[in-house]
């Protein structure tokens, strides 16, 4: 699971925007957690910030400067910090490294030995101090745009205020990496600021700092940074709030007010709607929530429909449409992404035209190449059967959308068979079931689907969005 998965799980399960930053700081440990070993205190401090808020908070934050300050004994204690987070929330490791010469070291050390899921840069070398970070396909990092020193005022607004360096960082930022691997880190108390980096952004996800330096009021800082889904801000519990006894019950209720906040907060109604689960049932299907959305966007329809082969079928089901529904896609994505992970290949190959769109997102998300098979080639140009580079005695995984009879997704397994490539796999979303994957399999691929119009069907009958008269006019079919 790569970073901006883990961290959308860990916000819904805890249902916060909430981080907590894990610094031992010795000027801000309660008196309680004081004694004759500092480091004892420093740590049993620290375990206490873990156990209280594990269940109310999206991610952790340790800076690492504080652990370094300490010496020797300072790491070790970073060491054991990190062990001690519980493995489902993401890490956030502030560590502002700007160094080019050590970048490639320094990730291997935090990505690969200490396991922490993102780290903070300064951007003023550039890509090329980023690029090493983003090797790491289920990593990510935070690019450091504005901080709230004072001090730094007269960097950040030159050359003015129209056109200030900070923003100058965001837009370069963004080409150094998607939105799943680069994310931003905004210190800033005025909201203003912030919402001129969420303007320039808004597909980012914002870690702000220092917000509670000010007036305490947090709603003009969360409607400036939240984004179109009411989320993709990340929010610092109060310092002072660390030291207290009643953590526990007070981060709940912080996270309460800022829960509060989102639901009330309305935003432009041309953004993309966001699809909230309308019923609870036991026992569910792990795709429940994916089927219904496909249902209720209508990609999943039910009545009496020819289909391209001559034979007419109870139900209709139109993939299309997904592409056009940023919050449905993604989750598609993710399912097929569960299959391809345990398979072995070297390249994807989408079959024109219904699929490509899917293996384009697999392709950005697998960190893979894409090729594809034309469906008729083209009298003039190249005329390539094969669209995209590739080599001969390469394995290539076969993503299509909708396995109906197998045809034509064989079809263009043997285009690519054709061309001197390997084809083991075929990966579809929705299997018609019927026997086609035993066709697959007698000709010589291994067939996969996230769902089956079984399960589909069974689903939405379950949760009432079809009534007895349409399953059993699917049984009977």
């Amino acid at each position: 699971m790569n970073f901006f998965d883990k961290l959308n799980t860990s916000i819904s399960q805890n249902q916060s925007l909430l981080f907590v930053g894990l610094d031992p700081n010795p000027e801000m440990i309660p008196a309680r957690y004081q004694s004759s070993d500092l480091m004892t205190g420093l740590e049993n401090w620290l375990q206490f910030m873990i156990t209280e808020t594990a269940d109310f908070v999206c991610a952790y934050k340790p800076t690492l400067g504080f652990y370094e300050a300490l010496g020797v004994r300072g790491l070790e204690l970073l060491i054991k910090i990190l062990n001690s987070i519980p493995d489902h929330i993401p890490i956030i490791l502030d560590a502002k490294h700007s160094d080019l010469n050590t970048s490639s070291i320094f990730a291997r050390t935090v990505f690969t030995e200490w396991r922490v899921d993102a780290v903070t840069l300064s951007p003023y070398t550039g890509q090329d101090h980023v690029a090493p970070f983003l090797v790491y396909p289920d990593k990510a990092v935070f690019i450091l745009c504005c901080t709230s020193n004072p001090g730094a005022a007269i960097l950040q607004q030159f050359p003015n205020h129209n056109s200030p360096l900070y923003l100058q960082v965001v837009q370069e930022s963004k080409n150094w990496g998607t939105p799943e691997q680069l994310g931003l880190e905004v210190g800033t108390i005025n909201a203003e600021v912030l919402k001129s980096i969420r303007s320039l952004a808004p597909e980012r996800i914002i870690m702000v700092r220092s917000i509670w330096a000010g007036d305490g009021d947090i709603k003009p800082i969360l409607a400036a940074g939240l984004n179109a889904n009411n989320d993709g801000l990340l929010i610092p519990v109060p310092q002072d709030m660390l030291g207290s006894v009643n953590l526990s019950q007070e981060i709940q209720f912080l996270r309460t007010e800022i829960n509060q906040f989102r639901s009330e907060f309305i935003h432009d109604a041309s953004r993309c709607d966001v699809w909230l689960p309308d019923i609870n049932v036991k026992d569910k299907h792990p795709h429940q929530d994916l089927i219904l959305q496909l249902f209720d966007i209508g990609c999943i329809m039910f009545g009496e429909f020819v289909q391209a082969s001559g034979a007419t079928f109870p139900y209709y089901i139109d993939l299309r449409k997904i592409i056009s529904n940023p919050q449905v896609f993604n989750q598609v994505i993710i399912a097929y992404e569960e299959i391809l992970k345990n398979l072995t290949f070297d390249r994807l190959a989408g079959i024109p035209y219904g699929s490509l769109p899917t293996a384009t997102g697999l392709s950005l998300r697998l960190h893979c190449p894409m090729i594809f098979p034309r469906k008729e080639v083209k009298a003039h140009g190249t005329r390539r059967v094969i669209e995209g580079n590739f080599y001969p005695g390469e394995t290539v995984a076969v993503v299509d959308d909708i396995l109906i009879s197998g045809k034509s997704v064989m079809e263009g397994a043997e285009k690519l068979k054709s061309a001197g490539l390997k084809v083991n796999d075929i990966v579809v979303f929705i299997d018609h079931e019927q026997g086609v994957k035993d066709r697959l399999k007698q000709n010589g691929y291994c067939g996969h689907s996230v769902l089956t119009i079984s399960e589909i069907v069974n689903t939405l009958h379950q949760v009432g969005r079809i009534n007895d008269e349409q399953l059993l006019a699917f049984q009977e079919s």
